[in-house]
């Protein structure tokens, strides 16, 4: 999904995976998971087979970590800002891991076309030193929406296929 945000003074572009369901709906699932699965484990334990509780637990426990993981997965953005002269992205999931600033006239904007029909194109943020690949995790028509919003504020200067780009 990308967002664009522009107040007059700062532009914000941002992207970040699609996302079908938030943490509470995940949340609801389990539960309505857990009350059959668990009434019947209760069940077989008051039949005498016991045992069936653990493994009951263990499989629930393990539906909602892997839910939580994926809902954590999903928290990661790509976040472009326009300020003036400065260029500044971050990456990260709740808050920036990694910040790249870059004065706005060096920056260029890299398209390396995609090599599947399905595939969006691979874009990225460089000058003479750095390289910032963004919007990688994006299906083809977000990436390309992306790419639009990038091209309104920089200069394509890399047009190429992966195996040729050398920066």
């Amino acid at each position: 999904m990308v967002t664009i945000s522009d107040n007059g003074v700062i532009k914000t572009i941002i992207a970040k995976p699609n996302h079908s369901a938030t943490w509470r709906t995940n949340l609801w699932v389990v539960l309505a998971i857990s009350v059959p699965s668990l009434g019947a484990a209760i069940g077989f334990a008051l039949l005498g087979a016991w045992p069936i509780l653990p493994f009951a637990g263990a499989e629930l426990l393990g539906l909602a970590a892997a839910l939580y993981y994926v809902n954590w997965k999903l928290q990661y953005r790509h976040v472009v800002t326009l300020e003036g002269s400065a260029v500044k992205i971050d990456k990260g999931y709740y808050a920036p891991k990694k910040t790249w600033h870059f004065v706005r006239d060096q920056v260029g904007l890299s398209v390396t076309p995609e090599s599947h029909p399905w595939e969006g194109p691979k874009l990225g943020l460089h000058d003479k030193g750095d390289y910032v690949s963004v919007g990688d995790f994006l299906n083809r028509e977000e990436a390309l929406e992306f790419l639009d919003a990038l091209r309104e504020e920089f200069k394509i200067r890399t047009h190429s296929r992966e195996h040729q780009r050398q920066l």
